[in-house]
């Protein structure tokens, strides 16, 4: 590596519901990004006619968020017209891969300071809305998958019932992140990361239900069966519901990524260093499951082990993706996901990556700790993983 890849700074908007009359349900996501930007470069005195590139991650890529969301984000922040932008779709690890990108062009010197960013408005772009009613797939996978690929939901079923989860060990894992956010919350652990949304009134994120327990979860019923589906995995007995995922969410976030001399010359103190990433493909039906290899593969490539990893950030897309990652991986389950993840935190498409980071960076500068590794699980089966560590 040519030179080090540090992050001096990480945000993120407060959460909101991603439905009507959510908390960020009336910002346009271009303002919602913008925002974020904005908010970045001055509580940093940055110049942000130095940043050489933004990219930001975006799922939906319809409508209110087309035509290069992130560019525009870019000009509506007020940054000089010479400030460039683009948009990357990894489905839910799109931002993490806008970061793993952002750091790869400082490491390799072709670029000093990088914006990553992402984000989502789901009440405003619902999710699946970007294949406009068309076939995203093509006669080609029909043929190499004739049964067909199923939604993510399915595949957190799948998951769920090969490692043998029972419905109330999902529900009991979603309660855990709604205590751990909850507690969080209380204790100001997020204060410092979340920063304030232009003409919203509101700091605290929408999503976290305090007092969420196993028995209340467990009146809630099956969020994806249908009779098609079930006559085609007899296997299943439906465990997945709405209380054991992560829910519809509105957010933006972003991490400002530069080269450790140039932060030296601006006067800024990075607070962590990328050390590894990985990105991997996997089983597509399963779809979910990438993180574990992923994280096989970022720890060797990082030297590590997970005795060395302080902190880990695994997106809680659906309570059985972080289970079979601990199952598999062995991991300390007390290091996983400390103040709490997606089921409560949300999981704006988007924008999660980021918003991982963030909690990451916060988490291990609170602890004292070194490492962290973060990982995300993504559509068409794929996953992202990244070590840092805390300077």
């Amino acid at each position: 590596m040519s030179t080090e890849a540090v992050i001096v700074d990480v945000i993120r908007t407060p959460v909101g519901r991603g439905k009507p009359g959510g908390l960020l349900s009336g910002v346009h996501p271009v303002d919602l990004l913008a925002g974020v930007l904005d908010a970045l470069v001055n509580r940093n005195d940055l110049d942000p006619a130095l940043v050489d590139d933004v990219i930001g991650g975006c799922v939906s890529q319809i409508g209110e968020q087309s035509y290069n969301l992130t560019r525009n984000a870019v000009l509506a922040a007020g940054f000089p017209e010479h400030v460039p932008g683009t948009t990357i779709d990894r489905q839910c690890g799109s931002s993490q891969q806008a970061a793993t990108f952002a750091a790869q062009a400082v490491l390799s010197g072709q670029a000093d300071i990088v914006i990553a960013c992402g984000v989502e408005s789901m009440s405003r772009v619902p999710l699946g809305s970007s294949a406009a009613g068309a076939d995203p797939y093509g006669s080609r996978i029909r043929t190499r998958y004739p049964e067909g690929l199923v939604n993510q939901g399915v595949s957190a079923e799948l998951i769920a019932a090969k490692w043998g989860f029972s419905r109330d060990e999902l529900d009991a894992f979603a309660a855990r992140s709604h205590e751990l956010a909850a507690a969080a919350q209380q204790a100001g652990s997020f204060a410092s990361e979340v920063v304030p949304v232009p003409g919203v009134d509101g700091l605290t994120d929408e999503t976290v239900r305090p007092g969420t327990s196993v028995e209340s979860l467990a009146g809630l019923n099956p969020a994806f069966r249908t009779d098609r589906l079930a006559e085609r995995f007899p296997e299943l007995d439906w465990r997945v519901t709405p209380g054991n995922s992560s829910p519809l969410t509105d957010g933006a976030s972003a991490a400002l990524i530069m080269s450790a001399s140039k932060a030296e010359q601006l006067g800024l103190t990075p607070r962590a260093r990328f050390r590894s990433f990985s990105v991997v493909g996997s089983d597509p039906l399963y779809m979910l499951t990438g993180v574990i290899p992923a994280t096989a593969k970022v720890l060797e490539r990082a030297g590590l082990t997970h005795d060395d990893i302080d902190a880990y950030e695994v997106n809680e897309a659906f309570a059985s993706v972080p289970l079979a990652w601990l199952a598999d991986t062995g991991a300390d389950a007390a290091k996983l996901n400390p103040r709490g993840g997606a089921i409560a935190l949300g999981h704006a498409l988007g924008s999660s990556g980021t918003r991982l980071l963030t909690t990451l960076v916060n988490q291990l500068e609170a602890t004292g700790g070194r490492y962290g590794l973060q990982t995300m699980c993504e559509g068409g089966g794929m996953a992202n993983a990244t070590v840092i560590e805390r300077i």
